[in-house]
């Protein structure tokens, strides 16, 4: 979330820190049982801050790479420097827990928001000392920013999946725009496998959940019952999404391939092997980047298509979270302040292209493009998950599980019932606590 998981989420590896228990439910892993199980190379792996004075700050990817050019105005205005360490995502969750572990996270960190219940329910995170820092945020991401009825996160940034596309490749096919509705959208894409029968018209990976999820959120799918303690994917809006999504697979429309099978998808889009790529906003620098392979005039972007027309989508996002043994929280949490402000924000849309999670910011002329126009459109029209601690785990094990309906190891209703099966064990503990009023 090169890519894995950067653009549309986080990485595999961090579902599946927590374990089941004899009884279905999740065992909290705790600083004890942690510092346990890792291997004291790791733990002499964390990087030692060189400078006593500065703060130091973790973040992934091109927020990573990009973050020291943020510091010198904050530097200038509070004399503190900043040192930031770049992690890989296929690294990042481990990386963390083992720094938690061994007393050595930094001071300020980057997390994406299906992770802030975690670490906030191990005693990883501080909770935001001022509701000012989240008063201007989407409030469809703020939820996740919440454990226990309080902030553990403030947004950073957000990121609807859309749909790149070439429109030269669509306008071969005799196609002027993408439809936005399934059945128009399927038309489409068989018109462009007769006509390229070698190539593919869409690359959604199995291994990523999003695509799936856009669906079901476009779908209207509630994703869970019961107050958040049972599944609900046998219900008719989930099993709408999955069929339709099995069926791109099923039309040769998409070829059934994981992340690890196609390293450069920008150079295979480039050359057409597919004509939509569905990602989020930063893709866009990819492109910028690399607009020798791909002039800008062979491509452009769109919402994702619904049921009936474009519907809800969940923006996933990025988040900066203060750690709770951070000797220096009242300096963390300004620095906070100062990343997520709609300067720095837009600053970084600039760099990146990363999309503010500030609402203010939207109102700047910088984001007044025609190629930001439907990430406007759907920050408007936001799908919100279940805000619970497990629900990264639950994508990632209801993706394994569609991966097998796509592979026809399982039909749709096979796969759906397996999948509610799965997700109560997961939610076992939670529902036992919701039935005894200790949680809400």
């Amino acid at each position: 979330m090169k890519n894995a998981r950067r653009r549309q989420g986080v990485p595999s590896t961090g579902s599946r820190t927590r374990r089941p228990d004899a009884s279905g439910g999740a065992i909290e892993p705790t600083r004890r049982s942690l510092l346990a199980a890792v291997p004291a190379a790791m733990l002499a792996g964390c990087v030692t801050r060189r400078d006593p004075r500065a703060l130091s700050v973790w973040a992934m990817s091109y927020e990573g790479d990009y973050s020291p050019l943020l510091m010198p105005a904050f530097t200038r205005a509070t004399g503190i420097p900043v040192e930031v360490q770049t992690l890989p995502w296929t690294a990042a969750h481990e990386k963390l827990l083992t720094a938690f572990a061994g007393g050595s996270l930094p001071d300020v960190l980057m997390l994406p928001n299906g992770w802030v219940g975690e670490f906030a329910m191990i005693g990883a995170l501080a909770p935001v000392p001022d509701p000012a820092l989240n008063a201007d945020v989407f409030p469809s991401v703020r939820g996740a920013m919440r454990h226990a009825g309080r902030d553990y996160a403030v947004p950073w940034s957000v990121a609807p999946q859309m749909q790149y596309y070439r429109s030269d490749l669509l306008a071969a096919g005799g196609f002027d725009s993408v439809p936005d509705d399934w059945d128009g959208w399927r038309r489409m894409g068989v018109a462009l496998k007769r006509r390229r029968p070698d190539d593919y018209v869409l690359l959604s990976y199995l291994n990523w959940p999003d695509t799936l999820f856009t669906f079901a959120g476009q779908a209207g799918a509630p994703l869970l019952r019961d107050e958040n303690t049972r599944g609900d994917f046998t219900g008719p809006a989930f099993r709408e999404a999955l069929r339709y999504y099995k069926s791109l697979f099923d039309d040769g429309l998409a070829p059934r391939a994981l992340s690890t099978e196609l390293q450069d998808p920008v150079a295979a889009f480039a050359r057409g092997y597919f004509a939509l790529y569905p990602s989020g906003p930063t893709l866009l620098l990819d492109l910028r980047r690399r607009a020798a392979e791909i002039p800008p005039e062979r491509w452009s972007v769109v919402r994702m298509p619904g049921p009936r027309g474009p519907g809800p989508v969940d923006g996933i996002s990025a988040c900066l979270a203060v750690a709770a043994h951070s000797p220096r929280r009242a300096e963390a949490w300004s620095l906070v302040r100062h990343m997520t402000s709609p300067a720095s924000e837009l600053q970084f849309q600039a760099l990146i292209g990363n999309l503010p999670a500030q609402r203010s910011a939207w109102s700047s002329p910088q984001l007044a493009t025609a190629r930001l126009a439907p990430f406007a459109a759907q920050m408007r029209q936001p799908a919100s998950q279940p805000a619970i601690v497990e629900m990264e785990r639950i994508r990632m094990e209801v993706q394994l599980i569609a991966e097998r309906v796509v592979r026809d190891q399982l039909s749709v209703d096979e796969g759906t019932t397996l999948m509610d099966r799965r997700v109560d064990a997961l939610l076992a503990k939670r529902r036992s606590l919701v039935e005894a009023g200790r949680i809400a």
